[in-house]
């Protein structure tokens, strides 16, 4: 036996897997977050709009309050307790209003963009109520405009763990402008009162990512671009927060997971994150 052939033999094997891990996990990354489905329902073109009180499927307890209904809101976020029509973004913990925003801002699809979609569906084998705000608008609203939005909110039952806790997840794959032009920015969505993401139990507690209310941070590119950052997940673009016992905990620190740090270790080894509108 030709223990160097060998040897060679080996390394080259266990380079390619790990390569192949590797390609694997960028190919995911690369792929986007956006999770298809959650589009059994569509809030119809328009500015400014939404939904009526719409069931996810499951309860859950936010802060205390059990829910199983929301109000899916055209400008980047649902609401629990009254829809918002409110198009120019707010600090979270200034309103009374009880929100999830993944991109609170002026979406306007009445004229160009794909409308607003949502549903329910599965996430990992858990229930799941999703709103997909994918390839939309800002105000006004022009087939000119070139530069669109592509994110999505999942909320995603966790009563395997407890009852009423649950998990609210955004996900983003494109985000290329930050404000409607009665909100301040300039022709491209850009400036002015820019968006801001996170949420609010309406009376005390609020959390907005950083970046939220700063012009160009969320941005493609940005210093707090959201496809390029993530919080408790694996992949870029992705914000998870758990909710148990009716409070959002804190996360631990992002690390891969297990599996992929095998095959990336097998291929190193042979080498060796209220105003109203508008006139």
């Amino acid at each position: 036996m030709d223990s160097n052939k060998d040897f060679l033999t080996v390394s080259k094997s266990l380079l390619v897997a790990g390569a192949l891990g590797l390609g694997l996990i960028m190919q995911s990354v690369q792929a986007g977050v956006i999770v298809p489905g959650y589009d059994s329902a569509t809030l119809a073109p328009n500015d400014d709009s939404s939904t009526g009180l719409v069931g996810m499927g499951f309860t859950a307890n936010f802060f205390g309050t059990d829910y199983s209904q929301l109000y899916v809101n055209n400008n980047g976020n649902v609401t629990f307790d009254s829809p918002l029509g409110t198009y120019t973004p707010f600090d979270l913990l200034s309103t009374n209003t009880v929100i999830i925003a993944p991109f609170f801002a002026d979406v306007d699809t009445s004229s160009a963009g794909n409308p607003v979609t949502y549903g329910t569906g599965t996430y990992n084998g858990q229930n799941a109520f999703g709103v997909n705000w994918l390839d939309v608008d800002y105000y006004n609203s022009s087939t000119s405009h070139t530069n669109r939005n592509f994110f999505q909110l999942l909320l995603v039952d966790r009563s395997d763990v407890s009852t009423g806790d649950f998990d609210i997840i955004f996900n983003y794959d494109q985000i290329q402008w930050e404000a409607g032009t009665a909100s301040g920015s300039d022709s491209n969505g850009l400036g002015g009162d820019s968006a801001r993401v996170g949420y609010s139990n309406g009376v005390d507690t609020a959390f907005e990512l950083t970046g939220s209310a700063i012009n160009g941070a969320f941005i493609d590119g940005g210093a707090n671009a959201l496809i390029s950052n993530r919080r408790n997940s694996q992949f870029d673009g992705q914000y998870v927060f758990n909710v148990r016992n009716g409070n959002v905990i804190n996360p631990p620190p992002s690390i891969p997971e297990p599996g992929s740090l095998a095959l990336l270790g097998l291929g190193l080894a042979g080498f060796g994150f209220m105003r109203k509108k508008k006139a």
